[in-house]
């Protein structure tokens, strides 16, 4: 649970990460060694996630808009991006899209 906490980090690569290591999905970081969590710190960097990540999606975006690709265009109006009809029920697209479009 504590490693899906970083952004970029789900539930399968959890899961594949601990597998991986061979730690218990549930065990504790305190019960951990001084070692399994440097080599955890150690796969966690070779990883994008965090700030590098949504620096990633954000320069897609921007990337999407400047082509005037109808993707960016959609995602510059605020309007949902992957062919949710727009005709009633589009709030919750419009929420998103003002979230991503921040920055």
């Amino acid at each position: 649970r504590t490693l899906e906490s970083f952004y970029g980090v789900g539930p399968l690569v959890s899961a594949k990460l601990l597998a991986r290591l061979s730690i218990h999905p549930t065990a504790r970081l305190s019960s951990l060694s001084n070692q399994t969590v440097l080599d955890i710190t150690a796969e966690l960097s070779g990883m994008k996630i965090e700030n590098d990540l949504r620096r990633e999606l954000r320069d897609n975006i921007r990337r999407l808009r400047d082509m005037g690709a109808y993707r960016g265009r959609r995602h510059a109006m605020g309007m949902p991006v992957r062919g949710q009809r727009t005709r009633t029920q589009t709030s919750t697209a419009g929420r998103l899209n003002r979230i991503e479009r921040k920055g």
